[in-house]
């Protein structure tokens, strides 16, 4: 039987396996400035002088409102840092990781680990994009291989060409309203076949960006005739290669998707797995429409948008932000005209940064209805606790801005004609090569708490206990107010499951530590490992679940804390809040791979 793409990348990257294991060589590493000052404190604490991948770039895009010192202070840490240890810096205003990664970098059948749960967003090139937790960003930048568990390559075959007024965006929407948010867990989606070639690579990043909503692994597309014309069009020819599946390769199990049944979809709040066809529920009352994200931010996605704007004015009731997703994407819309269409429209053009979709700033008003063309749609994730925030693709969201209700693109009548470049501006200039320089530490850069080596038992009270789906903005808020708090663990910790239940650190520093139990698919969405040191910091020394989100996971073991399954629904209830439980034997249990709980 011959190899998959997946097959064929982790064949050429194999360092050794180890039973169910992997260990994977890896290329290139991202890190953003959210996650990106724990990774790199990590990485000093290894004493490596240099790092050992082909490629390694560290991004700021997540925390830019400068309102204090604290993200200035992480700014200046992480610029100086990257200098130090060998890496490219990307400033402030180049733009979001995975979208300039996507133009710069990104190599068909090379490996990428980035500590950003999009990273497999250049899965759309061909690359072999996971993401991770910063200490194994880390160690993967120490030279160390990553150790990827046994995977189900998922194929997912697309047939035909998507109808006018519907995109990738509404593929993946589709995929989630198939499988749900843990429908992906420990799987590979791999697409194939003729229907590929319709999709141009930012449409197949858009795909395989919002696979980790699905809980995938990652998402893989071939390297075909399509991405060599990307990549010219971006001065890079010279890193295309041919990367297809065989004829006959295999998979453990084939979807089907004729692309032109596809139509404009929506995730309704607050999950990217709550989702509707948009003729079911259109006409609700919209106030606030946000474009771009890793997800919708490419050149393509802002030129389409300016084009269904042109001679149209948005509703008075409507903001209608715009956040291109690279410094080469604002220049190119300033350079075409198409900037001034969205201005005269009435769109407010907010910084080249992921901005709105991480709740730093544009939070919507109390109890409003929020069109987004982002990734996730969590409760709270916004920066308002009661906002509807729905999920959709640029030309839903333009004809919604139009008419402020939701709207069925396909309304609005001739669908117009983009036409892309043959060349794409090519402008280096913010990011910065590696110097040497000595590395600065602001008051906010705090040593990474040290955790302590398990005991030979555990004992303690159940501290809460948490439904399905919980994600790693329930456990640890993002948005303005806590972001720039990233690299203080200690001060970060107090606002653990803040949006939940408001007195649990002030309850886990009282008891010493505890437990936390939740139901399926624990810890899922961003891979910021925050959520696992903050509890770490607080005394946590276990989390029994129905199952974990794969990143989360890896980061529970990381820092010390167990991540235990819970058999049944029975032992779930028994563990309720204020209980008590007991963890005998730890290390010898661990062994033996059978944890008993008294």
């Amino acid at each position: 039987m011959g190899l998959n793409v997946f097959e064929k990348v982790v064949k050429e990257h194999t360092v050794s396996m180890n039973g169910g294991q992997t260990f994977l060589h890896i290329d290139q590493t991202l890190t953003q400035d959210a996650t990106g000052t724990l990774a790199f404190l990590q990485f000093e604490a290894l004493g490596i002088p240099r790092v050992r991948t082909s490629l390694s770039v560290s991004y700021v895009d997540h925390n830019m409102l400068q309102t204090g010192c604290l993200n200035a202070d992480d700014h200046d840490y992480l610029r100086s840092a990257a200098s130090h240890y060998g890496v490219l810096y990307s400033k402030a205003g180049n733009g979001i990781c995975h979208q300039v990664h996507l133009e710069r970098y990104a190599k068909p059948g090379h490996t990428l680990l980035g500590s950003d749960s999009h990273t497999p967003n250049a899965g759309g090139m061909g690359m072999l994009a996971i993401g991770a937790g910063g200490l194994d960003i880390a160690l993967s930048m120490a030279g160390m291989p990553f150790p990827l568990d046994e995977q189900q390559v998922i194929g997912v075959c697309l047939k035909n060409e998507l109808s006018p007024w519907c995109c990738a965006k509404d593929v993946i929407l589709w995929m989630l309203s198939e499988f749900g948010v843990k429908g992906g867990v420990g799987k590979v989606m791999e697409y194939f076949g003729e229907g590929v070639g319709s999709l141009s690579v930012p449409q197949r990043a858009t795909i395989a960006n919002m696979g980790a909503e699905l809980g995938a692994t990652t998402s893989i597309f071939p390297s075909d005739g399509v991405t060599r014309k990307f990549l010219k069009s971006q001065g890079r020819q010279r890193d295309w290669t041919d990367l297809i599946a065989d004829n006959d390769a295999g998979y453990s199990k084939i979807i089907d998707i004729d692309l032109s049944e596809i139509e404009p979809m929506i995730a309704k709040p607050s999950s990217p797995g709550n989702v509707k066809r948009v003729s079911d529920i259109s006409g609700m009352a919209v106030d606030q429409v946000c474009i771009g994200s890793c997800t919708n931010s490419s050149f393509e996605d802002l030129k389409m948008a300016s084009a269904l704007l042109d001679s149209h004015v948005i509703s008075p009731k409507i903001s209608l932000t715009v956040s291109p997703g690279s410094r080469q994407t604002l220049m190119m819309l300033s350079g075409d005209g198409s900037l001034s269409k969205l201005i005269r429209s009435g769109a407010r053009i907010l910084e080249c940064a992921c901005g709105p979709c991480i709740g730093m700033g544009q939070s919507p008003k109390s109890g409003g209805v929020s069109l987004r063309t982002f990734n996730r749609n969590f409760e709270g994730r916004s920066g308002t606790s009661d906002a509807k925030i729905y999920l959709c693709g640029v030309e839903t969201a333009v004809a919604s801005a139009i008419n402020g209700r939701l709207t069925d693109p396909r309304t609005l009548g001739r669908f117009p004609d983009i036409k892309l470049p043959k060349k794409y501006d090519s402008d280096s200039s913010m990011i910065i090569a590696p110097r040497g320089d000595e590395i600065i530490r602001g008051p906010n850069i705090k040593p990474i708490p040290r955790g302590k080596p398990l005991p030979k038992s555990i004992k303690g009270k159940v501290l809460i206990r948490l439904a399905d789906d919980v994600s790693t903005d329930h456990i640890l808020p993002a948005g303005a107010r806590f972001l720039p708090l990233r690299s203080n663990i200690p001060a970060i910790s107090e606002y653990v499951f803040e949006s939940m239940d408001n007195g649990f650190a002030k309850r886990a520093r009282k008891q010493r530590g505890g437990f936390i139990v939740a139901g399926k698919n624990y810890g899922q969405g961003s891979s910021r490992e925050h959520a696992a040191m903050a509890p770490m910091h607080l005394g946590i020394k276990a989390v029994f679940a129905m199952s974990f989100a794969r990143i989360h996971r890896s980061n529970l073991i990381n820092f010390g804390i167990l991540p235990l399954i819970i058999g049944d629904e029975a032992q779930y209830e028994v563990l309720a809040p204020g209980s008590k439980a007991r963890l005998p034997n730890v290390l010898s249990n661990l062994k033996d791979s059978g944890q008993k709980i008294s």
